[in-house]
C-alpha cells in the first residue's frame, strides 16, 4: 500500500531505476494494481491519478463529487480537485511534463497482468508531456510480495488444501465399490464443501476431471454436464483456498482409480520431472543470490516435456503469480510461451509451478505447487508434494 510508511522505500526504489515519479491511475476499477496500492474506501466513478514522485510529497487528483473516498490521504499530501476535463488534464501536465515515470503498461502487451492502462490514457499523459515507461518491477516489489504473516497463512492453507485433496481421492477410491456411480461433480461439490468448513474461501469452483476431461485444462463440471468417475479412470483434482484476504494456496494432484497403465505413466512422469526441473533450476539460481526470470524457470521446466515427446501437448505457461490479493496475480510470471515475462522473481513474490500434458479427447495430467522467492532459496508448498501416482479403489 502507498502509505507514509512506504513511500521511503518506493521513492527509493525510482531513484535506482532512474524514474522521477509512479502514476498510479484507474477508472471504474480497470486497474488492479491502483486498487491495491491506495485502498480507497467508498465509491470512486471518475477518473483518478496518483503521483508519487521520486522527491516530495505524492500528490492526487480527484474528482469534485468523490472526495469521501479520500478521508484517510495524509494531509501533508497534495490533492487537486478537479470536475471538467480540462482542469484534468491542466492538473496532469503540471504533475508530470518533463519526466520520466512509471505507469501499469507493457510495451507490446508483452505481459497483460502488467499492461492496465488504457492506450487513450497513455497517449493523454505523453501528450502532457511526460516518458511513460513501465511498472513493472514496482508491482513486484511494491504491490505482489508477500509479507511474513502472508506467508503463514499461506502455508496453513497449503497443507489445508492438501488433506482435502488426499480425503477426495480417497473418497473417490472407497466409491469404486459401491453400485452407485460417483461424478466428477459430486466429488466437486465435496470438496467446495470441504473447504469452505476448513475457514477457507476459494470463488470459482475446483476441477474435478477424468482423463478425456483434463485434455481441457479449464474442464469444469457441472450438475448436469458431469462424467461418472468409474474403476480404471485417471483423475485430476486442482483445488485452491485461502484465509481471507490472504495469498491463496493453489494445487493439482493426479491419481488412477486403479493400475496405470504404461502411457499414464509416461506422462505423469513427464509432467512430475518437469515441474522438479522448475523447482532445481529456482533452488540452484536463488541459492547463489544471482537475477532469476520467470522466463527461464519456464524454459527449464518445458524443455523437459519436450524432450519426452510430449512438447506440442504443454500449451501454458510453467505458473502464474499468486500476489497477496490474487490467485492469478500482477507479479512475475512462470512464462516464456504465453508472454514474454522478463521480470525479476525477487524475494517475497509467490507463484505457481504447474506443468501439464493435454492429449485432446485422451488424458490430461498436470502437477501444481506453490513457490515463493526467499532470501538466497525458496518456498515449496505443500511441506510434501506428489512423487508418484496416487492408486486409489484397486
Amino acid at each position: 500500500m502507498l502509505t507514509t510508511e512506504e513511500l521511503p522505500r518506493i521513492q527509493a526504489a525510482l531513484g535506482e531505476m532512474d524514474l522521477d515519479g509512479w502514476l498510479l491511475f484507474d477508472f471504474h476499477g480497470v486497474n488492479p494494481v491502483a486498487l491495491g496500492m491506495l485502498q480507497l474506501e467508498g465509491m470512486v466513478t471518475r477518473r483518478i491519478f496518483v503521483y508519487v514522485p521520486r522527491r516530495g510529497m505524492p500528490v492526487a487528483i480527484t474528482h469534485a463529487i468523490e472526495q469521501g473516498p479520500w478521508r484517510r490521504w495524509p494531509a501533508s499530501w497534495g490533492r487537486v480537485v478537479y470536475s471538467g476535463w480540462r482542469e484534468l488534464e491542466s492538473a496532469l501536465a503540471t504533475l508530470v511534463s518533463g519526466h520520466r515515470i512509471a505507469m501499469e503498461y507493457s510495451p507490446g502487451d508483452a505481459v497483460p497482468y502488467v499492461d492496465r492502462v488504457p492506450a487513450g490514457v497513455i497517449e493523454m499523459v505523453r501528450q502532457a508531456g511526460a516518458v511513460v515507461v513501465t511498472s513493472g518491477e514496482l508491482i513486484s516489489r511494491f504491490f505482489a510480495v508477500w509479507d511474513a504473516g502472508n506467508r503463514a497463512a499461506h502455508r496453513r492453507a497449503a497443507e489445508a488444501i492438501r488433506a482435502i485433496a488426499y480425503e477426495a481421492f480417497a473418497m473417490a477410491g472407497a466409491w469404486t465399490n459401491r453400485d452407485e456411480a460417483l461424478t466428477e461433480h459430486a466429488v466437486q461439490s465435496w470438496i467446495a464443501a470441504r473447504i469452505g468448513r476448513a475457514g477457507l474461501e476459494f470463488g470459482n469452483a475446483p476441477i474435478v476431471a477424468i482423463g478425456p476431461n483434463a485434455a481441457n485444462p479449464h474442464y469444469g463440471p457441472t450438475a448436469d454436464g458431469s462424467s461418472a468417475i468409474r474403476r480404471g479412470d485417471v483423475l485430476l483434482i486442482d483445488l485452491w483456498g485461502r484465509e481471507p484476504g490472504q495469498p491463496f494456496a493453489d494445487q493439482t494432484w493426479m491419481g488412477v482409480l486403479g493400475t496405470p497403465d504404461s502411457r499414464t505413466v509416461a506422462v505423469w512422469e513427464a509432467v512430475r520431472d518437469a515441474r522438479d526441473a522448475a523447482i532445481a533450476a529456482l533452488r540452484d539460481r536463488t541459492a547463489t543470490g544471482g537475477v532469476v526470470r520467470g522466463a527461464d524457470i519456464d524454459d527449464a521446466s518445458r524443455g523437459v516435456i519436450e524432450s519426452r515427446g510430449y512438447g506440442q501437448y504443454f500449451t501454458h505457461r510453467t505458473g502464474h503469480s499468486i500476489d497477496p490479493h490474487e490467485i492469478h496475480g500482477s507479479g512475475p510470471n512462470i512464462d516464456n510461451l504465453e508472454t514474454r515475462e522478463e521480470r525479476a522473481l525477487i524475494p517475497g513474490v509467490g507463484f505457481s509451478i504447474e506443468p501439464g500434458v493435454y492429449i485432446p479427447n485422451t488424458l490430461g495430467v498436470r502437477s501444481e505447487v506453490n513457490g515463493l522467492i526467499e532470501d538466497r532459496g525458496i518456498l515449496i508448498t505443500p511441506a510434501e508434494y506428489q512423487r508418484d501416482l496416487l492408486v486409489v479403489g484397486g
